[in-house]
């Protein structure tokens, strides 16, 4: 009995970790919108090993981030609080629910 309610706890615990992230990134988000939205983003984010023409830096892949993460980043890119010019403006456009929508999408992208 004690057996079968172990093995029943150990399954209960892999499934949460396994499934639980998941869950929790996409939670307000909804992914198939935040597709449709992520698409002025792709231009730069979605192309490999791109490199801005200038100032010349590297452009972060986003697939796969933690969705709190994103959400946090596009909220201080549109607030000012993370400076970046051409971040700000997209992020500008970007409603709380857009943004929810973006961060959902791209933390259940494959990196």
């Amino acid at each position: 009995m004690i057996q079968s309610w172990r093995k029943a706890l150990a399954a209960l615990i892999c499934c949460a970790f396994v499934y639980g992230p998941a869950f929790a990134q996409a939670e307000g988000g909804d992914a198939a919108a935040g597709k449709e939205r992520f698409y002025t983003c792709v231009g730069c984010h979605g192309i490999p090993e791109y490199n801005n023409a200038y100032p010349t830096y590297h452009v972060p892949k986003l697939a796969g981030q933690h969705a709190t993460y994103v959400e946090s980043a596009l909220k201080a890119y549109r607030s000012g609080d993370r400076k970046h010019s051409t971040m700000h403006a997209q992020a500008s456009s970007l409603s709380d629910q857009d943004i929810k929508d973006i961060a959902a999408y791209l933390s259940q992208m494959k990196p």
